[in-house]
């Protein structure tokens, strides 16, 4: 704006609508107010539709999927070194492209649930897409990939494969990404839909739907990772296939069982046009004049454009107040002229993509965390299958991805400590009812994320001073326990935390837009890790010198690989703590004025700028 804003005012002007309500006014007070609905599309009606038994349900759903996503990912990395016969680098490099992509079609699933379809719509066609990809991967391993019968273990590797075989394996396993990448963003949030957030009660429930949530995605991939992973550890890959085939299915139908029970929120409309919108109307408008004493800018009283409810002007990002500018644009959005939105946008409109922006430096230092988070479905897993894995019962060694099982039941135990013990004392001594906010909270995960990866190396640097033949050592592998624990704890900080933070500051046409980011943020960290292995792996292995991760990780450093990505993640962490200290919400709902004005103005507001 000009050199004088500190001195002008802003007024907000709110264009009388004919929005009206569906509920009767006697008997509002039994509806929802959040504007959700039934599955008629009549107004939400509480104790009828929602609430913990719509919530409960989905709970299970989103339980019985980890299991059947888990069931593939946790065992992917040596699938593709025993079967396909990939070697170590490649492998963990597959895995992480392949579980980037997963989160990388999230985007795709909340474009179309908040533009088109609807987060119910959408999450139910992106199952069924799951439940085929899986059922593909069954019947390819079966019939085409387990050759000779009985290959597949440690011991005992498959035959070479064609390139057809090879296609319908790739086939399946990106329909098995796009299917889970497209539900995973909606189901969140289509489960916190089921909570009123301006009703007290239920919007407590909503904010411990989350941990919730993240509890049961932990509890079904503890049988993958027990179960299923011994199945196919000891080559029992097209079973333990099957079984999270059976697992996707029954979690399709009991999603499609709670329609009549579930509340609904209407698609809002293509959010990138919006936010394009904002873009080009405040570039158009950057050379409007304005008065010296006050900026007037536009609101429709009208129900917002994307379908949700209406936002405040706030601070910040003041070049975009220029979409709403009402003096470059005085016969737009009047009686006379219907309004343009390439040319004058609401106010709505501007704090939506305000919104995005204040997000975006918090959702980059998130990246780095997932570059840790990932190593525990590729790294360790590799790390684990060179450490001693006996036990006392002849016959039974530890598969190196059940470890991931001590990550499941830390995650378990930090959610129940913490909403049980954590919150209520903080509360008490800080007077905020949900205890730590979600900033602290992520900020806590990063550092445990570093301390997890200090650990991974030093357990990695005695594993090495206790090598015996190629691939083996001496060293247990129970010494991995501390740094799966140590990942337990910091993705409840870290991902519990971005989940509820990123739903709670996105506005209401954005939720699933939100959840995604979430994902984005693992999505991209997979990739940054591919990136990272591949460069250190180019800069060690010179001269002869087997680099830091070779076949034989005796041979190499993987230590030396897990103390630079710690030093990496406290840097992120530095970097965090500005962005956190300077970040201040901007999403806050509008106090709808009841009183009337002349000339089609239904209320106005005032702003200090």
């Amino acid at each position: 704006m000009s050199g004088n804003d500190g001195d002008m005012k802003m007024r907000v002007i709110v264009v009388e609508g004919d929005e009206t309500s569906n509920a009767p006014k006697d008997v509002c007070c039994e509806y929802t107010l959040d504007g959700s609905v039934d599955i008629k599309g009549s107004p939400a009606v509480k104790g009828k539709s929602g609430g913990w038994l719509a919530g409960g349900l989905i709970l299970l759903n989103q339980g019985l999927a980890t299991l059947a996503f888990f069931g593939v990912n946790v065992n992917l990395v040596l699938f593709l070194t025993r079967v396909l016969q990939q070697s170590n680098g490649d492998a963990a490099n597959n895995v992480s492209k392949w579980t980037g992509t997963v989160y990388m079609f999230s985007l795709i699933g909340a474009f179309l649930s908040d533009s088109y379809w609807g987060r119910y719509k959408t999450c139910a066609i992106f199952q069924a897409i799951f439940v085929l990809g899986l059922a593909l991967l069954s019947l390819s391993s079966r019939l085409y990939l387990i050759r000779p019968v009985g290959c597949g273990t440690e011991h005992v590797p498959c035959e070479p494969h064609s390139g057809a075989e090879l296609g319908i394996f790739y086939i399946a396993l990106y329909m098995i990404a796009f299917g889970n990448g497209g539900y995973q963003p909606n189901v969140a949030t289509f489960g916190a839909d089921q909570f009123d957030g301006e009703d007290p009660a239920e919007s407590h429930s909503k904010v411990s739907f989350f941990s919730y949530f993240y509890l049961a995605l932990n509890l079904g991939s503890l049988f993958s990772n027990t179960f299923l992973s011994f199945l196919e550890d000891e080559g029992n890959w097209a079973l333990g296939f099957w079984v999270s085939t059976a697992a996707a299915a029954i979690a399709l139908l009991l999603f499609l069982s709670g329609t009549l029970r579930y509340r609904y929120i209407r698609p809002s409309g293509n959010p990138v046009g919006r936010i394009f919108q904002v873009a080009f109307a405040a570039c158009r408008n950057w050379k409007a004049g304005e008065s010296p004493g006050a900026v007037t800018l536009y609101e429709s009283d009208e129900k917002a454009d994307s379908g949700g409810r209406k936002l405040l002007h706030t601070e910040g990002f003041r070049f975009l107040d220029r979409a709403a500018l009402v003096g470059a644009n005085p016969k737009l959005g009047t009686c006379t002229q219907p309004r343009d939105p390439w040319k004058l946008c609401t106010v709505t409109q501007v704090e939506e993509v305000k919104s995005i922006l204040r997000l975006l430096p918090i959702w980059l230092c998130t990246i780095l965390y997932s570059v840790v988070f990932t190593q525990m479905a590729s790294l360790f897993v590799v790390q684990g299958a060179a450490m001693r894995r006996t036990t006392r019962f002849p016959g039974f060694s530890v598969p190196p991805s059940s470890m991931s099982a001590f990550d499941i039941l830390t995650v378990a135990t930090t959610i129940f400590l913490y909403r049980r013990a954590v919150c209520p004392l903080v509360s008490r001594l800080t007077g905020r009812r949900t205890g730590p906010t979600e900033l602290q909270r992520m900020g806590l995960g990063l550092v445990l994320g570093a301390m997890a990866m200090a650990t991974a190396g030093t357990v990695e640097h005695f594993r090495k001073a206790g090598a015996t033949t190629a691939m083996s050592s001496d060293l247990h592998i129970m010494w991995q326990v501390p740094q799966y624990a140590l990942i337990g704890v910091s993705e409840v900080m870290m991902y519990v935390g971005q989940l509820e933070f990123f739903n709670g500051e996105m506005p209401d046409a954005l939720k699933s837009f939100g959840s995604a980011l979430c994902m984005m943020s693992m999505s991209l960290g997979n990739y940054f890790s591919d990136v990272i292995v591949s460069a250190v792996t180019k800069a060690t292995a010179v001269r002869g010198r087997p680099g830091w991760i070779p076949a034989d990780l005796n041979e190499g450093h993987l230590d030396k690989f897990f103390f630079l990505l710690a030093v990496l993640a406290v840097g992120d962490f530095a970097v965090y703590l500005v962005c956190a200290s300077r970040y201040r919400s901007g999403t806050v709902d509008v106090d709808r004025s009841d009183g009337e004005e002349e000339d089609g103005v239904a209320g106005q507001m005032a702003a200090t700028v």
